[in-house]
């Protein structure tokens, strides 16, 4: 199994845990559904605000597998893409899209089940004068990211893992997985062992 792979089937707590919280992206951006989840290298676009000519360059050239993670600067007015762009995104074997930013046809993305992770929704379309830049390190939600790092998204959130970090991540993200299930496992239905754990904390 890939690391993505392995990286898919970890909620985004874990990871942000093992990451210490220092790599989540604002928690204003959220997927359209919660059962998308979102697991990819991120191919990354600077986009001015009200121009997304450079989205499609982003579909262009990325390739299949990869997230497009798109910088607008937290604008809410204007939409990167609706609907028919982001088919074709899907189309092209893009794994999913995460904005600082909004889109548009909300209806129309759902309706592609196709994972997207937004500020939310507007009406007002982009220009297209051409400017932006891909494939460059960005902020976006607060978080830096470089090409190539990997994203990982559910419903409680997005979360970037550095390239040079996965390995060790990913080790520490499986290990708070086991952690978590045997904690739950230990108890659950058990009153003396949750007054154990409540009182190990506040003792």
């Amino acid at each position: 199994m890939s690391i993505i792979e392995q990286f898919q089937e970890i909620p985004t707590t874990c990871i942000s845990d093992a990451l210490k919280g220092l790599n989540n992206l604002s928690s204003a951006i959220k997927p359209l559904k919660e059962e998308y989840r979102v697991a990819g290298r991120a191919f990354t676009v600077k986009m001015p605000v009200g121009d997304n000519l450079v989205v499609l360059k982003a579909i262009r050239e990325a390739r299949p597998g990869d997230v497009l993670v798109i910088d607008a600067k937290g604008d809410t007015y204007r939409a990167i893409a609706g609907d028919f762009i982001l088919g074709m995104a899907q189309t092209l074997g893009i794994k999913g899209i995460i904005v600082d930013g909004v889109i548009r046809d909300v209806v129309g993305i759902k309706e592609l089940n196709y994972p997207v992770f937004c500020k939310g929704t507007t009406i007002a379309a982009s220009g297209k004068a051409g400017e932006g830049e891909v494939n460059v390190h960005i902020s976006c939600g607060g978080a830096t990211i470089h090409p190539g790092d990997i994203v990982v998204g559910d419903a409680d959130g997005v979360v970037v893992i550095p390239q040079s970090m996965e390995e060790e991540v990913l080790k520490l993200s499986l290990e708070k997985v086991d952690k978590d299930i045997k904690r739950v496992q230990k108890v659950s239905g058990n009153k003396e062992e949750i007054l154990a754990y409540l009182d190990h904390f506040l003792s």
